[in-house]
């Protein structure tokens, strides 16, 4: 997971996982009826503010807001930069 993308304040980058391509009976998904996933691999994380330290670290499998967030690319890779604040929660 290398990338130039540096992350400002309290935001954060995030690789997002993989939507499923299959259902659990084997029919496969397509393309238009994928959900945006929600979850992703913390990628880099800023520095965080006197105010508001981080809690996430580079790592760390987190839960985000369906419609939360900014799509970047890098390298031909796919990544979504958004604020500590829109992190629902780490699993």
């Amino acid at each position: 997971m290398s990338t130039t993308i540096k992350p400002l304040g309290t935001r954060v980058l995030i690789e997002v996982s993989e939507s499923e391509v299959k259902t659990a009976s084997g029919l496969i998904i397509p393309d238009s009826a994928k959900e945006k996933q929600q979850k992703g691999t913390v990628v880099a994380v800023g520095k965080g503010t006197e105010s508001e330290k981080m809690e996430v670290k580079t790592g760390d499998t987190v839960l985000f807001g369906k419609y939360a967030g900014t799509e970047v690319e890098d390298n031909g890779k796919k990544y979504l930069i958004l604020n500590q604040s829109d992190i629902l929660a780490i699993i």
